[in-house]
């Protein structure tokens, strides 16, 4: 099966790292990105590039950055093939922004 890994990371908490430590949680996820399972994945540009669209009374409206202001951004994701939801959370377990107070949220895929 399938599984999305959808990363959230809180605002400030790679800038709050030391150089050093900033490279080796990239590390980490470029490893991740790289282990057995793991189909794709991407990182996102950060959150102030973002339009958001909405469709009101048919007509497009646009609005430059998120959605709204929250606690934690979507940052990037992993595609995982997994046997099961147990070995999913294993793999997101390993993904640095759950330790550094951002979450990882892990969704089953619909496969046509």
């Amino acid at each position: 099966m399938k599984y999305a890994l959808l990363i959230y990371d809180r605002p400030g908490t790679y800038e709050a790292l030391s150089d050093d430590e900033r490279e080796a949680v990239f590390g980490e996820y470029f490893a991740i990105a790289e282990a057995p399972g793991v189909v794709g994945g991407e990182q996102l540009q950060p959150v102030e590039t973002a339009t958001t669209v909405r469709v009101q009374d048919e007509q497009t409206l646009t609005t430059d950055g998120p959605f709204a202001d929250t606690k934690e951004f979507f940052g990037g994701y992993y595609l995982l093939e997994a046997d099961d939801l147990d070995a999913a959370i294993e793999m997101a377990s390993r993904i640095p922004a759950a330790r550094l107070g951002g979450s990882v949220e892990v969704r089953p895929v619909v496969e046509r």
